[in-house]
This record gives structure tokens, C-alpha cells and sequence, in this order.
């Protein structure tokens, strides 16, 4: 990527005094939960800004969010380098709405990533195939255990491996909104499973319930039923996979920072 040529989208709504790691640190917006010292946003922001490839750094935001309460963040605004756009609801229907108003490519990720480093963007960006309409990042669950064995992480298990998502995906082309679409859809169903099995197809369900399943055949079927070319980019970073989801996670992460991993 080009200097400059990447918006990137930070996905920071809220749910509330309900989220676990808010409740704990007795916050509303969990994006603003202090790690180490420093919101966990803004340390988001703070590696988007030095990343030459991005310019416009846009942050999906509840209405209510304290943003003027970090001056960082405002005079990131002031200067035009930062930017607003409301929050949807869910985190698939706030990419596919700031699609209409962002341009591709636009790089998304979250501001529960206060272990995202300016490497970790390079890397990804850089690995990204040319021809993928929408990639995601993801890491392997034996670099991940083997970092950090004590750490609790969501794997999909495929063949021969598990994998964990990084919050990080490059929407390269326009056609990448329609894997935002079926993602939204998902969304919709993740109460009902009857549905998600008629999503993913019953074979494809039962080849990776049996183990049988790659993560390459898994994206060639993910992309032939949303019609966007979707790739996977394998991190060499265990960090990578660590987002802040409870208050375990919390410690984790300020744990890591503060021996400079």
C-alpha cells in the first residue's frame, strides 16, 4: 500500500455498563477503559497514526462516547487525521454502513486491540493478497498457547490447526460489502443455529465438525457464497490475538505492556 492510501476504521461502540471489562473498571464505554495508563483506544489510534500506509482514521462511535475527554483524540480531530461515524448496533452493520460513506480499501479494527502494533499493521498489509476482496488476520492457536498458555482465547478448530481472530481485516475492493452483508446476516442468526447451518451449508458444517475442514477450503466456501474473493493472513505475532473481552484479559494486557512484549 501506497503512503496515505488506507482508511482505517475503528470499531469502538458500546455495550454499555454491561460489558464485563466496563462494569469492572466502572466505566460506560469499554474503548476508554484506561490499559496501562493510556485508554485503550487511544492506544489503537496512536499505532493507526504512525502507520504510513494510513491516512483518515475514522472511529465508529455511540453518540454518548467521552471523546473530547481524551485531548489526544480531539486534536487528532481538529487536525483532520481523525474522524467520527455513528455506531449501528452490531460490529457487521457498522462496517457495512461506514462503507457508504469510506472509501475502499479500508482497514478495519478495534479499539479493544491495545496490544495492535504498528508492526502487526505493516505485516498484515503487506501479506495481504493483491486479488482478496476482504482479508482477515488471523494467528494459529499453538503460537498463541505457546506465548501465553495460561491466556483464554476462542479457536476454530480446522484441519490441523485452530485458529484465532486478530481483529483485523483489509476491505480491498467494493465487493468486499458483500461478505460484510453475509457477515451482518450471522449476526442475525447467532440465536438461531438451524440457520447458520443453512448459511454455511450442512456439508461444510459436518466436514468441520469432523476436523476435516481446512481454513483454505473454509474461505473458498466462504467465498463462493458471498461472491467476494475472502483470504487469511497467518500473524507471526501471538499479541496479534489478544483483545480485551473480561477483565482477565485486562490484566493480560496491561501485564504484557508493561514488560514491553
Amino acid at each position: 500500500m501506497s503512503d496515505g492510501a488506507l482508511t482505517a476504521l475503528v470499531l469502538a461502540g458500546s455495550r454499555g455498563p454491561s460489558d464485563p471489562v466496563a462494569r469492572h473498571a466502572g466505566a460506560r464505554h469499554k474503548a476508554f477503559v484506561p490499559v496501562a495508563g493510556v485508554p485503550m483506544l487511544l492506544r489503537v489510534v496512536r499505532t493507526l497514526v504512525a502507520c504510513p500506509a494510513v491516512g483518515r482514521i475514522a472511529l465508529c462511535l455511540d453518540g454518548d462516547a467521552p471523546f473530547e475527554a481524551v485531548p489526544e483524540l480531539a486534536t487528532l480531530a481538529a487536525a483532520g487525521r481523525v474522524v467520527r461515524v455513528p455506531s449501528h448496533g452490531t460490529p457487521a452493520l457498522s462496517v457495512r454502513r461506514a462503507l457508504d460513506s469510506l472509501d475502499t480499501p479500508l482497514l478495519v479494527a478495534t479499539a479493544d486491540h491495545p496490544l495492535l502494533t504498528t508492526a502487526m499493521v505493516e505485516h498484515f498489509c503487506a501479506a495481504a493478497p493483491a486479488d482478496a476482496d476482504l482479508t482477515a488476520a488471523v494467528a494459529s492457536a499453538t503460537l498463541v498457547r505457546r506465548a501465553y498458555p495460561d491466556a483464554v482465547r476462542t479457536y476454530y478448530r480446522f484441519a490441523g490447526e485452530g485458529y484465532s481472530g486478530c481483529n483485523l481485516f483489509l476491505l480491498r475492493t467494493p465487493a468486499a460489502g458483500r461478505a460484510v452483508d453475509f457477515w451482518s446476516r450471522l449476526e442475525r442468526h447467532r440465536k438461531r443455529p438451524w440457520r447458520l447451518v443453512s448459511a454455511v451449508g450442512p456439508l461444510t458444517l459436518l466436514r468441520f465438525l469432523l476436523g476435516r475442514l481446512t481454513l483454505e477450503a473454509a474461505l473458498e466456501r466462504l467465498s463462493a457464497q458471498t461472491g467476494a474473493r475472502v483470504r487469511a493472513v497467518l500473524m507471526p505475532f501471538a499479541e496479534a490475538a489478544i483483545d480485551v473481552d473480561r477483565p482477565a484479559d485486562l490484566d493480560l494486557a496491561e501485564a504484557i505492556l508493561r514488560r514491553g512484549a
